[in-house]
């Protein structure tokens, strides 16, 4: 049975409903197991993650990935050439930023818990936090763009990282253009 959920679902800011059970004796533990089936609360997985990224699971042509941005942090201004995304917040409110280029984000908006972002291939991004609260997202990347499995405890980490690439069973373009950071 459905009720309204008193403070915002499951984590803060979260769903506006919940099902009456117990709370869960510990958070969703999630392990990346490559392109085979897999199930899973994506919501609750989401709102448990206190990582920057973690990877959740990985398939051939596309990847879960799970975010935690910090109160006034954001995830980036970025372009990836190859790489189309689905975001999607279930905490937290942000503001996105989307252009041609990187002085040039002629979109924006602002998003909070329920909200999606859809990011096509070459367009610059960013998603800042302008809540007073963790936000808490998802993100499909399509195709597949980090390592499976891998885990960045801080944006800086992920910045940092130089073994974060596709696994080499996944499908990706014919020619791959770098990504592009601001």
């Amino acid at each position: 049975m459905l009720e309204p959920a008193p403070h915002g679902g499951r984590c803060v800011g979260a769903s506006k409903y919940i099902l009456q059970r117990q709370p869960k004796e510990s958070p969703v533990s999630i392990q990346d197991i490559g392109p085979r089936p897999q199930s899973f609360d994506l919501e609750q997985a989401t709102c448990d993650n206190a990582e920057y990224r973690s990877v959740a699971w990985s398939g051939r042509y596309l990847q879960v990935t799970l975010m935690s941005i910090p109160v006034g942090a954001d995830i980036g201004l970025e372009a990836h050439p190859e790489t189309d995304q689905f975001l999607r917040l279930d905490a937290g409110r942000g503001r996105v930023q989307m252009g041609p280029s990187r002085d040039q984000l002629t979109f924006e908006k602002e998003v909070s818990d329920g909200w999606c972002v859809l990011v096509p291939a070459g367009t610059w991004h960013n998603i800042t936090n302008v809540g007073k609260e963790p936000m808490q997202l998802y993100a499909i990347y399509a195709p597949a763009h980090h390592k499976p499995g891998k885990v960045h405890r801080t944006a800086v980490d992920a910045e940092a990282d130089k073994d974060d690439e596709p696994a080499a069973w996944s499908v990706q373009p014919s020619t791959v253009r770098a990504d592009q950071h601001a």
